[in-house]
């Protein structure tokens, strides 16, 4: 599989300002990418390496945490193998991105009748392809 053969490290920046570390969608993206490999992050995640000695094992995945100026908020999912690395990233430059999301999402279950909700529903992903692409990750 994928994971056999590459190392995989969720590097995530924030402003400095923000209190915790990794952040809950650093973790969550951790989630996501281990429960697709079929390991539990909490036996392969590493938060820090200081310390650590020895070549890395294959199956860990790495976090890196950043906290400086006023990022609003960066993450990237790498996936490095020999000779080559795919990233993932996201790179949010304004707190708006956010807000229109949140405002987007309050106008849609104003419609709906009571229940829980997430994302998937709001943008109408729930039956799509994407969905259960997505779902398969998660």
């Amino acid at each position: 599989t994928l994971g056999d053969s590459v190392d995989i490290e969720i590097i995530e920046a924030h402003h400095r300002h923000k209190v915790d570390a990794p952040s809950g969608t650093a973790l969550r993206m951790g989630e996501v990418v281990a429960d697709a490999l079929g390991r539990k992050l909490d036996e392969v995640a590493v938060y820090h390496r200081q310390g650590i000695t020895g070549a890395r094992k294959r199956a860990s995945i790495g976090f890196s945490t950043i906290r400086a100026g006023d990022i609003v908020g960066e993450h990237t999912v790498m996936f490095a193998g020999e000779g080559e690395r795919l990233e993932i990233s996201h790179k949010a430059s304004s707190r708006e991105t956010f807000s229109s999301g949140a405002i987007r999402a309050a106008l849609w279950l104003m419609g709906q009748q009571p229940g829980l909700y997430d994302m998937f529903d709001v943008l109408n992903l729930r039956d799509s392809h994407l969905s259960g692409s997505v779902r398969s990750l998660t």
